[in-house]
């Protein structure tokens, strides 16, 4: 039902969302084969992925911050519906956030109906030189991507 009451009101959100969740998996897929599907440096990439893909679909047709406040609800109601243990939830949310703030950074400097995927897979590659190791749910890493496997693949 709650995830009815986000996807209802909003069915062009959603598809579009569904779209940018092909899209990020195949992605990370094809750069992290080892690591896109578990606990690692792939995951993280993929997150962040994911949340830039639905801001960037769902800004071609509507307002940014609309589109960033269905991605926020979705990624965190996708947390809540499918739960994890605490570090990976603390993961996967703090990369979801990476990925909508790097779009929001982006954002004053192109115009949100030319944005292209390519904007952000090679920044977020970049970014996974940098990740860091999630240890504790204490830890905080600011704007470096996080995981749980020490693997960098």
């Amino acid at each position: 039902m709650r995830l009815f009451s986000l996807v209802g009101p909003h069915p062009l959100f959603s598809l579009l969302s569904f779209y940018a969740t092909l899209k990020a998996y195949t992605i990370a897929q094809q750069h992290f084969p080892e690591t896109a599907s578990n606990n690692g440096v792939g995951n993280a990439f993929r997150h962040a992925l994911w949340c830039c893909f639905i801001m960037m679909y769902c800004c071609k047709i509507s307002s940014p911050q609309k589109a960033l406040d269905f991605c926020k609800r979705l990624t965190d109601m996708h947390e809540e519906l499918f739960p994890n243990e605490p570090l990976e939830t603390k993961m996967d949310l703090h990369n979801n956030k990476i990925g909508m703030d790097y779009f929001m950074e982006l954002l004053p400097g192109i115009h949100r109906q030319f944005f292209e995927k390519g904007f952000f897979i090679d920044a977020l590659i970049k970014k996974t030189h940098n990740a860091k190791v999630l240890e504790n749910l204490d830890d905080d890493f600011g704007n470096d991507l996080i995981y749980l496997e020490n693997k960098l693949l």
